[in-house]
């Protein structure tokens, strides 16, 4: 692959969505090379727009995190002109992403039956808070609602502290990524049969999904995990310390980096102890275990300790500051910051999706793009003439 060739070159993505999930998902399809067209209403644009401060000169950071690599548009699918439009960019469209609550585009005249009719060869990623099918799927959700029903929030937190949320929006991301996932699929899928399908993306089923060894445990065993805290339900030593000067994580996941580290601490008779000998011994005695490290790491210097285990390849760090990640020069290294100049908020710093190709192939082409920038240029693509796009304006089916 050269760098000038994108994976999703050529692919068209029409993006119906709003707020995290679907946006996310359009954005990292436009990083992989496809053209991506954001619709919003003309007087109901996406509420990340507004979600402010913090900003940049009144560009919103929550959008900008999800919208770049767009280009914008504003119709009104409740009109009849609208979806019209709506229906012209499904025939020359790949990829349709939306985030409705269950039931709305087919009422709107806009359900896959219908954009299949148009273009069979169509992929429809629907994104809701539960799903097309059971009984909360037209119950609308957000994700601490899909992040609490899961028992996640439950699991998150230390022991004796109230039940936590991510401080991130966990589920819309997880989902974002598992739709961006199933469409790359989908299209593969429509190279070997010639067919689209349709998507049924929910944020609780990925907030699910997402206990893994947890969830795992539970339906094999019975047993309702505990909140853990900073330690973890099956590997010991893995959780906070604190040094002589500030904290640290050690993440010991076999029994040789425990015995380094024991190594390391003068620790010595615990790696030949059978209580602690072997991963299992150590969940079993973890309690008895982790004061004593606990005690031979209290007046250690984090800094000069770090350093030493890292010679001993014991998994360990700091525990950074957002303002330390930047200023890191292994995240600087990997380029996990790209930079996008945009037209009134001067130069953004946004970060970099970590997909695994080289900067030239998931470059940042386009800012976060204005409110309806683009409906002209759009319409103009799709055949409309200047007489007729100031009369669709006129009747308030694009925005003003």
């Amino acid at each position: 692959m050269t760098t000038a060739t994108r994976p999703l070159e050529g692919v068209r993505v029409l993006d119906l969505s709003r707020v995290v999930a679907g946006p996310l998902c359009a954005s990292l399809l436009g990083d992989l090379g496809a053209e991506v067209i954001k619709v919003e209403g003309p007087t109901n644009p996406d509420e990340t727009r507004g979600w402010f401060p913090p900003d940049v000169e009144s560009v919103g950071v929550y959008f900008a995190t999800v919208n770049r690599n767009k280009r914008a548009i504003t119709v009104d699918l409740k009109t009849e002109e609208g979806r019209e439009i709506i229906r012209t960019l499904v025939k020359r469209s790949d990829v349709v992403v939306e985030n409705f609550t269950f039931g709305t585009l087919d009422r709107l005249g806009l359900g896959y039956k219908s954009l299949r009719s148009i273009n069979p060869g169509v992929v429809l990623c629907s994104i809701t808070g539960f799903g097309q099918t059971g009984p909360n799927r037209e119950q609308p959700g957000y994700d601490m609602v899909a992040q609490a029903i899961s028992g996640f929030v439950s699991m998150n937190g230390a022991p004796a502290d109230e039940a936590t949320k991510a401080p991130i929006a966990l589920a819309d991301m997880l989902t974002g990524l598992h739709a961006t996932i199933s469409i790359i699929a989908a299209l593969r899928a429509r190279d070997l049969s010639g067919e689209g399908q349709h998507l049924d993306l929910s944020l609780l089923d990925s907030m699910v999904f997402s206990l893994l060894n947890l969830g795992t445990s539970y339906l094999n065993t019975g047993e309702i995990p505990p909140r853990y805290g900073n330690q973890h339900q099956t590997l010991v030593p893995y959780q906070r310390f604190e040094t002589g000067d500030q904290d640290i994580v050690i993440a010991v996941g076999n029994d040789a980096q425990f015995q380094r580290l024991c190594s390391e601490l003068g620790l010595e008779a615990l790696a030949a102890d059978e209580r602690f000998r072997t991963a299992s011994a150590r969940i079993r005695n973890r309690e008895t275990l982790i004061p004593l490290i606990a005690a031979a790491l209290s007046d250690r210097s984090a800094t000069a300790l770090l350093a030493r285990l890292q010679e001993l390849r014991v998994p360990s760090a700091p525990i950074n500051t957002i303002a330390e990640v930047f200023d890191d020069p292994h995240v600087i290294a990997r380029g996990m910051v790209r930079n996008v100049e945009h037209p009134t908020a001067g130069t953004l710093r946004l970060l970099a999706a970590p997909l695994g190709f080289n900067a030239d192939v998931t470059a940042i082409r386009r800012p976060p793009p204005a409110f309806s920038e683009h409906t002209d240029e759009v319409l103009s693509e799709l055949g409309y003439s200047s007489e007729e796009i100031s009369e669709l304006r006129t009747n308030a089916v694009i925005a003003g």
